[in-house]
């Protein structure tokens, strides 16, 4: 997750922190301290039977139907993990990554045509903004470990995760975006970074109205931080509401 919020979670205490946190079979065998593990003993963690030269049992080397099932079965992860800073504050059946990043992409969806930017590729940015985390979970300041580490442990699974794809053009797009939007490096980036903290308080507006909590953290980690006029105007709409909901005056 981009954003240094408080949603984000250590790995798991039964890997070292350069570990990605478990989820399922994958991650609770696979580590990146490993240099290049490679498409093989990714492909094995997601439980696929695989021949003596590396490629699954089933299908022919290289095949695009057996890169494109591999690679969908490793980003389950992504539907079956929840964010744990959800979990940390008590809330029961929270939402995985994979929630998070399509409200994201269905705000890319909805939102008015903006000059100079390109709405689709705002979508696509939505959708692989946190992928990596299929793999390496989150890694938060709290974790100690660097800026530049957490970004070369996320490039590595990025790689990983398109090798198993198998290369190619959609790969290479999937990297682009990524790096796009991990650098903020452009209008498109800078919209779906704001996307990414409207959604994460406009969830937690709605968690505190269904579980009767209080979750000031989450909407002090954003404030002051929206660098488009669409995020400002969202952001200030959810705490216009929040207010509403709490009594307070704007």
């Amino acid at each position: 997750m981009a954003v240094k919020s408080p949603l984000s979670s250590p790995p798991s205490s039964r890997f070292p922190r350069h570990c990605f946190s478990p989820s399922r079979s994958f991650p609770s065998r696979f580590c990146l301290k490993s240099p290049n593990p490679g498409r093989a003993a990714v492909v094995r963690a997601c439980g696929a039977s695989v021949r003596s030269d590396g490629a699954p049992a089933s299908t022919a080397v290289g095949s695009p139907a057996s890169s494109s099932i591999d690679f969908l079965t490793l980003c389950h992860s992504l539907k079956a993990t929840k964010r744990k800073g959800w979990v940390n504050h008590g809330i029961k059946g929270p939402e995985s990554i994979a929630d998070h990043m399509y409200r994201m992409a269905l705000m890319a969806l909805i939102v008015d045509d903006i000059p100079g930017v390109n709405r689709e590729r705002c979508i696509k940015m939505a959708i692989v903004h946190d992928i990596a985390e299929a793999i390496v979970g989150d890694i938060t300041p709290s974790d100690g470990v660097p800026k530049e580490e957490k970004s070369r442990l996320e490039q590595a699974a990025l790689n990983e995760m398109c090798e198993v794809l198998g290369g190619g053009l959609r790969a290479d797009e999937i990297k682009e975006l990524w790096a796009e939007y991990e650098n903020n490096s452009s209008p498109e980036a800078n919209l779906v970074k704001d996307f990414d903290k409207v959604e994460m308080i406009l969830q937690a507006l709605e968690y505190e109205m269904a579980h009767g909590k209080i979750l000031d953290e989450f909407f002090l980690s954003t404030a002051g931080k929206f660098q488009t006029d669409v995020g400002k105007s969202w952001a200030a709409e959810v705490t216009l509401r929040r207010n509403k909901h709490l009594g307070r005056q704007a």
